[in-house]
């Protein structure tokens, strides 16, 4: 085998070291012969502190599966556990970020990463900090009093992570979050992300249609099948812990690369 370990559908025996874990999610969507089924009983799991990436062809559901587990969309059977408890519904505990920023426009950089914190009544001052922290990680201090409407693309998406980070989530969902991109800036932000995650130790949801971004930035990746959308094959990404952009032109990243799009490619014939 290549630069990976496939186990295939399951929790492979690591439930109990698991941060957050669905456990036979479905999900179906009326239609006139009297349901659609769009994910299948899904079984994944993600560890304390882990970068886990999901893809898979377009309509597989990766997006609906990481909606169901952010609490924004219903599933119709099964179960999504953190930390040992089972969720319902949205909460603080799951930051999300999404290829569209979702900015305040009206804010500044600094109030839009405020926000969550005014929100959880947070003192003054310890919410200033926790804004200083964050706005030099992404690297925008000269930016805090800046409004989105005066940033690129990359630095927008720099300043959601940002406020996702600030609120302290259990589990950072992120859906497709460079996809809108130009390959260079695109580039500079998976690099970024791989080391705000190092800094952090956070726990990562990634979804995404770029294997290469998934293999860069992963410890794992989930492969789908569609319709209905399924775990097709769970892979672990034996890649360097400090990775730089040039280990994309290796081989075993190259190989691993390969091996994933070949198992998508196969799927859509």
């Amino acid at each position: 085998m290549s630069a990976a370990g496939i186990a295939g559908q399951g929790l492979s025996g690591r439930v109990a070291t698991s941060k957050i874990y669905a456990r036979g999610v479905e999900k179906r969507y009326p239609s006139k012969p009297g349901f659609v089924l769009a994910l299948d009983d899904i079984n994944i799991e993600v560890l304390t502190n882990e970068f886990v990436s999901i893809v898979g062809p377009s309509g597989c559901g990766k997006s609906t599966l990481l909606r169901i587990i952010g609490g924004l969309e219903d599933k119709t059977g099964g179960k999504i556990v953190l930390n040992d408890t089972e969720l319902s519904g949205a909460g603080a505990d799951r930051g999300m970020v999404f290829q569209g920023y979702t900015l305040f426009p009206w804010l500044s950089v600094a109030k839009n990463i405020e926000f969550g914190l005014k929100i959880k009544k947070m003192p003054k001052e310890q919410r200033e900090a926790i804004v200083e922290k964050y706005i030099n990680r992404v690297g925008l201090g000269k930016f805090k009093n800046s409004y989105p409407k005066e940033l690129s693309g990359g630095m927008k998406q720099r300043v959601a992570i940002a406020r996702a980070l600030a609120n302290s989530p259990e589990v950072l969902l992120m859906d497709e979050p460079f996809g809108a991109l130009d390959p260079q800036t695109k580039s500079s932000m998976q690099l970024l992300m791989r080391q705000i995650w190092q800094t952090e130790k956070t726990t990562v949801i990634f979804v995404t249609h770029d294997i290469e971004e998934a293999v860069f930035l992963s410890q794992r990746i989930y492969v789908m099948d569609a319709h209905p959308g399924r775990i097709k094959a769970d892979i672990a990404v034996y890649l360097p812990h400090e990775r730089t952009l040039d280990i994309k032109d290796e081989p075993n990243f190259i190989s691993l690369r390969k091996e994933i799009s070949a198992m998508i490619t196969h799927n859509d014939n």
